[in-house]
């Protein structure tokens, strides 16, 4: 069920629903908030981003609510039949130690950790960007709108909008927005600045945490990498303690897990950092290197050597040409079009599958 619904869904899903995706990840729509942010900024612009919160949002999904979607995308009476079967005749209990509640009956929501889920969630929020104006972040859950404006009262004033709007399309769909945990961030790190939404004042932060990654007014990740950075360290230290009771084999699959696996999360969002930074996360991999080759003699492009892999910075340059590559063949999602453009004058690769297919005249033009 699972695949032919994604093959049925693909072309009418929104480019902005970025997760529960093949191919697509955090990293995608963080990417678009950084290159329109960065360019707002170039341009003496402002910019400004609104972190909603839902409450259980997979709990709250309205059956005959999706159905009707289901029926709008197409589904036929067979189809939306088996669904909704699928869907109802569930009941669930709580259990406190060795009691238990009484068997209720599931009125809304998915079935926790089945793999229908979250296509189905998926599907639910899919309209949700016909509603909106402005630009939104969806992972999931998270539904972050945000406004680029010359000036910050005007970017206020379109988040307000777009959050009024947000809060509508939430009731209208029986979920459960939580105002109170909405967070502001704007270009500007002045704390006076803020936002109504349903009769809340949500005030200016300097610094909020956006998908798991730190985000700074100026759209800088020095607190992000630095946070990588410690919790590499602490797992480095744990590893040191341990070394001598592993093999070899051992020690590099703990170092390729628990410690190099913090700098592969969404290495595009902040891999332009500072050089300071960049020397830390060097000696942190460095020590790494030295501990699980035990080897204090070496230099650093000879442990690298020996371990036959490069420095993170150098990783990510490789993650972001092989994301190139991706884009100017075709292979990427759709959404990352936005990101990179192709340049008007740009020419396909011979093999390229977006490359215009050659008119007959030009093909025997060619083999004259």
């Amino acid at each position: 069920m699972l695949y032919q619904m994604n093959d049925y869904m693909r072309d009418k899903l929104s480019v902005y629903l970025c997760g529960f995706r093949k191919g697509m990840s955090r990293q995608n729509c963080m990417l678009l908030l950084v290159k329109k942010w960065r360019r707002s900024l170039d341009k003496t612009g402002k910019c400004g981003v609104l972190l909603t919160d839902l409450s259980k949002a997979f709990d709250c999904l309205v059956h005959d609510l999706l159905i009707a979607k289901l029926n709008a995308y197409g589904y036929d009476y067979l189809s939306l039949k088996l669904i909704h079967s699928y869907l109802t005749d569930r009941s669930q209990r709580v259990r406190i130690n060795a009691s238990f509640s009484s068997w209720r009956d599931i009125q809304t929501g998915v079935p926790q950790g089945s793999v229908l889920g979250p296509e189905l969630y998926n599907i639910n929020s899919n309209d949700l960007f016909m509603f909106m104006l402005l630009e939104i972040i969806n992972y999931a859950d998270d539904n972050s709108p945000f406004a680029v404006a010359p000036t910050i009262p005007r970017v206020i004033s379109q988040l307000e909008q777009e959050s009024a709007s947000l809060l509508n399309w939430i009731r209208n769909n029986g979920l459960k927005a939580n105002p109170d945990k909405f967070h502001l961030l704007l270009s500007d790190p002045n704390e006076e600045f803020s936002i109504r939404v349903d009769n809340l004042e949500i005030k200016n932060s300097k610094c909020q945490k956006l998908l798991g990654i730190n985000i700074k007014n100026k759209m800088t990740f020095d607190d992000h990498v630095t946070s990588i950075c410690t919790k590499a360290s602490q797992k480095l230290h744990a590893l040191s303690r341990v070394r001598n009771f592993m093999t070899l084999k051992q020690a590099k699959i703990i170092l390729k897990t628990f410690i190099l696996s913090h700098f592969g999360d969404c290495p595009l969002v902040w891999m332009f950092h500072s050089r300071k930074l960049n020397h830390r996360i060097n000696r942190l991999h460095e020590r790494a290197l030295r501990i699980t080759f035990k080897d204090n003699k070496s230099s650093f492009d000879e442990l690298l050597t020996k371990y036959e892999s490069f420095t993170v910075h150098e990783r990510n340059i490789q993650t972001l040409a092989i994301e190139l590559y991706k884009v100017t063949n075709g292979l990427s999602p759709k959404i990352m079009d936005l990101i990179f453009p192709l340049n008007p004058r740009f020419r396909y690769p011979r093999n390229s599958v977006l490359r215009p297919p050659m008119s007959e005249r030009s093909l025997v033009e060619q083999k004259l």
